[in-house]
């Protein structure tokens, strides 16, 4: 048979059923091909379907009409991605090609570069590039049409769910947030559970968080200011200072990140590195709630003359959180 009576490239979504009509081309080199982009295909699906699983759903705008629609949405996805040059579809080509014993040098010479693709950091580099070029074109369509009058940056490349709602409320804040700062905990010294609380303190548990121009997250999560030693992405906003014990509503420039856990280790290396948080350090070790806010307030940390009190308290709650949660 000369001409194939699936295509997985125009196809609208992924297919299982698709797979059985090739069946009966076994003998055609470009099946193997058309098999291995709708292959590719499911397996993208599933991890598209991971992603998703794995955000925190908002519960506002969250029923049957949306989940078909992201649905839908995700399964077209997973088509454009699949057949990638130098993909998981080429792999599957040559195994499909040797099984059948068809086209065994396009087989050979498929493997060859793979092979040197995985010994090519460049070649490599440049295939995470495509993905995740992919992946931030994917997230950037669904916020152009789900933010209305949003000023879009061009050139810019958010996080896949920089548009996602935040975790809000403290039981829900601590539970999404523990994961992350427990790893930054093993490494830092400092408790997990003071990181969270700090955390929700400064962003209200969630409920003011720190926004780009755009309207994305900039996922700080301790109020970090952008200062003459940061290189990295800035979120400019109007914020509270105490200027001689008096509330002010001030503009000020504010470190972005592209993760939550990306902000946790920031400020476990603000914390362990600036000498000016050295008794901070000194004292977290000893998981006192109000031993650590202390320092931190003592070491300028916050303008609020009530901040050590205040934070204290947040990381107590966070306590309470995390022990309900292992009882």
């Amino acid at each position: 048979m000369s001409s194939l009576s699936f295509n997985a490239q125009n196809a609208l979504v992924s297919d299982v059923q698709s797979l059985n009509s090739l069946k009966t081309q076994s003998n055609d080199p470009k099946a193997a091909r058309e098999a291995a982009k709708q292959l590719e295909s499911l397996f993208m699906r599933e991890m598209i379907k991971s992603m998703r699983d794995a955000t925190m759903k908002s519960g506002l705008l969250d029923n049957s009409a949306t989940s078909l629609a992201n649905d839908m949405y995700d399964q077209q996805m997973s088509v454009a991605m699949s057949g990638m040059p130098r993909g998981l579809s080429d792999a599957i080509t040559a195994q499909i090609s040797r099984s059948i014993g068809k086209d065994n040098l396009a087989a050979a010479n498929v493997t060859g570069e793979l092979s040197s693709l995985l010994g090519d950091d460049n070649a490599l580099a440049q295939r995470n590039f495509s993905m995740t070029s992919t992946l931030s074109f994917a997230s950037q369509s669904r916020a152009a049409t789900s933010l209305s009058g949003s000023s879009w940056s061009k050139g810019s490349t958010p996080a896949v769910d920089a548009y996602a709602p935040p975790p809000k409320g403290r039981d829900s804040f601590v539970q999404a947030h523990l994961p992350s700062a427990q790893r930054v905990a093993q490494e830092s010294g400092i408790p997990a559970s003071f990181m969270v609380g700090q955390a929700g303190h400064e962003t209200g548990w969630g409920k003011s968080a720190i926004r780009n121009a755009d309207g994305s997250n900039s996922f700080n999560l301790f109020g970090i200011k952008a200062g003459k030693g940061w290189n990295g992405k800035v979120a400019e906003v109007t914020t509270t200072e105490y200027i001689d014990g008096v509330p002010r509503k001030v503009k000020a420039k504010f470190r972005a990140y592209d993760s939550y856990e990306e902000s946790f280790r920031d400020y476990a290396r603000l914390i362990t590195e600036n000498p000016r948080y050295e008794q901070a350090q000194n004292v977290a070790s000893a998981g006192s709630a109000n031993a650590y806010a202390k320092a931190l307030q003592q070491a300028g940390y916050a303008t609020d003359p009530q901040y050590a009190n205040k934070l204290t308290r947040a990381i107590e709650s966070a306590v309470a959180v995390q022990r309900s949660n292992q009882a």
